[in-house]
């Protein structure tokens, strides 16, 4: 590795995207700097008591939410969930199960069953050019 890519520095938003978290969540002096590469690198490998404990409990970032209940981030909004939700507030939707998220999860499934029947398609389509 270069000197120069360990000295790249990113925003803040950048960083937290990267790490999965809710910016407005974190501490004011994460929001307030930059991070670096090896910053990034340090935080991944041995997170501090704040960042562990905003990956426990939120409150956590659409994509994440969307994981969290096997969503698409679309659905969420079609949903109407735009904001962040804690992991209560996650589990309090799961134990709920609203017609919508039940929509939305079951239209996901399909996605992602299209989205392996293609790459296997595909997959078979390249091994038959090679023969």
């Amino acid at each position: 590795m270069s000197s120069q890519q360990s000295t790249q520095t990113m925003k803040p938003a950048t960083a937290a995207k990267k790490l999965g978290v809710y910016l407005p969540a974190t501490p004011a002096s994460f929001q307030e700097g930059v991070v670096t590469r090896a910053e990034l690198n340090e935080l991944q490998a041995n997170p501090p008591q704040w960042l562990s404990e905003l990956r426990r409990t939120g409150p956590h970032p659409r994509p994440v939410v969307a994981a969290k209940l096997g969503v698409s981030i679309a659905g969420l909004a079609r949903g109407g969930v735009t904001e962040a939700l804690t992991t209560e507030q996650i589990e309090a939707l799961k134990q709920e199960s609203p017609e919508w998220l039940e929509k939305e999860r079951a239209t996901q499934a399909e996605v992602r069953k299209e989205a392996a029947r293609i790459k296997k398609r595909n997959a078979e389509r390249a091994e038959q050019t090679h023969d």
